[in-house]
């Protein structure tokens, strides 16, 4: 019993771990495309660099990648071992009064974001793969800002975008949080903390719908 617990310490462990890792890309990737509705030419000079920099395209982006299938595979792995100990437990067990609803549905709300990301990686980093390396264009710094506002022509997918963010923002509302108590962070600042994790958790997901609404506005 004793190695099954620290084995689930761990596991929680190291999703926090990498969930922290991937709200810090967030943050980046949102400051990143902001610029594209305050200022076009900036948002293609900090793409260009995104996209041909050696370090981020070797070492930064392997890195991401793994990050995001490590913290979905440690989710559902924690999410089946979470059901076994209910189905234990469940004379004990009452999931609305013992956890939130955002708690209790994470692993729908990731599986929602990691359908997205499938999307999203089929929209952007799939064309720009085949830009690169399959037809050998010329480099165009000033490609990026026309291809992203393209992919907002569809109220379709630009509403499947803003679905998207709203289930990113129930998933951060309860994840952002929890990963600094799963690292144990339990201090004077926890208050703080998690006032800026809720603030954090609703501000950037907002701030993606804004973006997405922008530029299927003006594409109209």
């Amino acid at each position: 019993m004793g190695g099954l617990i620290k084995s689930s310490v761990a596991k929680k462990f190291a999703m926090a771990l990498s969930g922290l890792f991937l709200v810090l890309f967030l943050a980046q990737h949102f400051t990143i495309n902001l610029t594209s509705v305050i200022a076009p030419d900036v948002f293609n000079e900090l793409s260009h660099f995104m996209g041909t920099n050696f370090l981020v395209q070797a070492i930064l982006q392997p890195v991401l990648i793994f990050g995001v299938v490590f913290h979905f595979i440690m989710g559902f792995v924690l999410e089946i071992h979470n059901r076994k100990a209910r189905a234990v437990n469940y004379v004990n067990y009452n999931g609305s009064a013992n956890s939130s609803w955002m708690s209790r549905n994470m692993i729908y709300s990731g599986a929602v974001i990691l359908a997205f990301l499938a999307l999203h990686f089929y929209d952007f980093w799939v064309p720009e793969l085949i830009h690169k390396y399959v037809q050998s264009h010329p480099e165009d710094p000033a490609r990026y800002y026309t291809e992203t506002v393209a992919k907002f022509e569809s109220p379709v997918r630009t509403g499947l975008y803003v679905i998207s963010f709203i289930f990113l923002m129930l998933h951060l509302l309860h994840g952002f949080a929890s990963s600094f108590q799963s690292v144990g962070w339990n201090n004077k600042y926890s208050k703080g903390i998690q006032g800026f994790t809720k603030a954090y958790a609703i501000i950037i997901p907002l701030g993606f719908i804004f973006i997405a609404l922008y530029h299927y506005i003006n594409n109209l």
